[in-house]
C-alpha cells in the first residue's frame, strides 16, 4: 500500500478470535477507537486508521501452540520518518500485550526516502580494501581491558601480520585512561602500516565508538582525525536513530560496523520481541550499518540456521533501495568452520574470529594465516585436510579444533 508501512506479527493464543484481535490492534495503535466516533469525525480520521491486511490462523504448530500471522498497515501520516517513531507506533505498547512477536516490516517508499542507508556497504568495503574475489577476514581484540597502549599495539600488529582484512575492538573496550581513543587509533594504525609492508594488504580498524549519545559525533570526528578508517558501534544500546545520525553525517566518512550487543534481549524467544532478520538485518541496513555482526549458526552463541539465513537475506535483499550491508556471522568461529561458512554464505561474507585466531598454538599471526589458508582451500574446491598437508598453520588449527561438518 502506498503511504503505509506494513508490520507482520505472530500472535499466540489458545482461544482468541484473531480477526477481532487484529482489528483491535489496527485501531488501538492508530486512532484509539472507531465505533464510538461520530460519522463526521470518522471521515476526517479515516486517513489515520490502521488497516488489517491479512490474518493467517494456524490451529497448532509443532509445539502444539495456536497462533496467527497478522499483517497491519499503518499510515505514514501518523509518524515522523524515523525508526524510533515507527517502532513505537507499531510495537510500543503492543510489545507488552501478551505473546506477540514483531516478525517484519515492509517500509513505504516515502518512509525509506529519509534513509540513505550504508555509506559504503558491501561494495564500498570491498573497494576500500581492494579485495573483490574472496570472503573477507576479521579478527577481534581480546582480553584488552586493563592493557596499556604498547600491549594493545602488539596484539594489533600480530593480528595484522596474519593477513586479516579488518580488526575490530572488543565491544566492551570503552574510553579509558590507558588506551584513549585517539592514542589507540594512532598506535594501531601505525602497527597496520608496519604490517602492510610485510603483507601487502590494506586493513580497516573498527575502533569502538562510545560515550554519551550527545557526544558520539564529536568522538567519531576525533577518531577520524587521529586516522581511524572504520568504526564499531553498539547500536542496540544507543538506538537505531543514533546509528542513522552517524551514518548520514557527512563528516563521518568511514564505514560503521554494527555490533549485536543486547540483541539477545529482543530476538531469541518465539513468543516475544523482534525477529533477528528485522532487528539485525533490515533495520541495521536502513539505519546505515556497512557491516552487521550477528551470532553464527555454528559456534558458541548459536542462532538457528533458518534465522541466520534470513538475516543474511535481509542484509543483501536487492529490493531495498539502499546499498547491501556486509554479513558478519560471529562467535565461536575457527578455521574448521570455514567450509560451512562458504557453503552457506558464499563470497560475500566476513569470516570473523577472536579465539579462533588468538588461540592458535603458533600464535596470533599464525591464527590469521590458518584462516586465510582455509578460505583459499574452500575456494579452490580442496579439503582443509589436503591444504593442511602443505601449511603447518592450518594443520595445527584443525588438529586443535577439528573440521565441522
Amino acid at each position: 500500500m502506498s503511504g503505509y508501512c506494513t508490520a507482520t506479527y505472530r500472535c499466540f493464543d489458545d482461544k482468541a478470535d484473531f480477526a477481532k484481535k487484529a482489528q483491535a490492534i489496527a485501531v488501538g495503535l492508530t486512532v484509539g477507537s472507531w465505533t464510538d466516533l461520530p460519522e463526521a469525525q470518522k471521515a476526517n480520521m479515516e486517513k489515520h486508521l490502521g488497516v488489517v491486511k491479512s490474518v493467517e490462523v494456524h490451529e497448532a504448530d509443532a509445539a502444539g501452540e495456536r497462533y496467527a500471522d497478522i499483517q497491519i498497515a499503518y499510515p505514514d501520516i501518523n509518524f515522523s520518518r524515523d525508526i524510533p517513531a515507527l517502532l513505537v507506533t507499531i510495537f510500543g505498547k503492543l510489545s507488552m500485550d501478551g505473546r506477540i512477536k514483531l516478525l517484519d516490516v515492509d517500509f513505504s517508499d516515502g518512509f525509506l526516502s529519509a534513509f540513505p542507508g550504508p555509506k559504503f556497504g558491501l561494495p564500498g568495503i570491498r573497494e576500500l580494501l581492494g579485495v573483490h574475489d574472496r570472503p573477507l577476514l576479521m579478527s577481534i581484540f581480546k582480553s584488552v581491558v586493563g592493557h596499556d597502549l604498547s600491549a594493545l599495539r602488539e596484539q594489533f600488529y600480530q593480528q595484522a601480520l596474519g593477513g586479516v582484512d579488518l580488526i575490530k575492538d572488543d565491544e566492551i573496550l570503552f574510553e579509558n585512561p590507558l588506551t584513549p581513543i585517539e592514542k589507540r587509533v594512532e598506535a594501531c594504525m601505525e602497527a597496520a602500516r608496519q604490517a602492510s609492508e610485510q603483507t601487502g594488504q590494506k586493513l580497516l580498524y573498527a575502533v569502538n565508538l562510545t560515550g554519551p549519545t550527545s557526544g558520539l559525533a564529536d568522538q567519531a570526528r576525533k577518531a577520524i582525525r587521529a586516522g581511524a578508517n572504520s568504526l564499531l558501534f553498539n547500536v542496540l544500546a544507543y538506538g537505531f536513530d543514533a546509528l542513522h545520525e552517524l551514518s548520514s553525517n557527512p563528516d563521518i566518512s568511514v564505514p560503521i560496523a554494527a555490533h549485536p550487543a543486547m540483541a539477545g534481549a529482543f530476538y531469541p524467544s518465539p513468543h516475544y520481541g523482534i525477529s533477528a532478520p528485522l532487528l539485525l538485518g533490515k533495520l541495521m541496513r536502513i539505519a546505515g550499518a556497512d557491516l552487521s555482526l550477528f551470532p553464527s549458526p555454528y559456534g558458541s552463541v548459536v542462532m538457528p540456521k533458518a534465522e541466520n539465513m534470513a538475516v543474511k537475506a535481509a542484509l543483501l535483499d536487492p529490493s531495498l533501495p539502499v546499498r547491501p550491508s556486509m554479513p558478519v556471522p560471529s562467535a565461536g568461529i575457527h578455521p574448521g568452520i570455514v567450509p560451512l561458512i562458504w557453503q552457506d554464505f558464499g563470497l560475500d561474507v566476513v569470516v570473523n574470529a577472536g579465539g579462533g585466531i588468538h588461540g592458535h598454538p603458533l600464535g596470533t599471526a599464525a591464527g590469521g594465516q590458518a584462516f586465510r589458508q582455509a578460505i583459499e582451500a574452500v575456494m579452490a574446491g580442496e579439503s582443509l585436510h589436503e591444504r593442511a598437508e602443505r601449511h603447518p598453520e592450518l594443520k595445527q588449527a584443525i588438529e586443535l579444533w577439528g573440521v565441522k561438518q
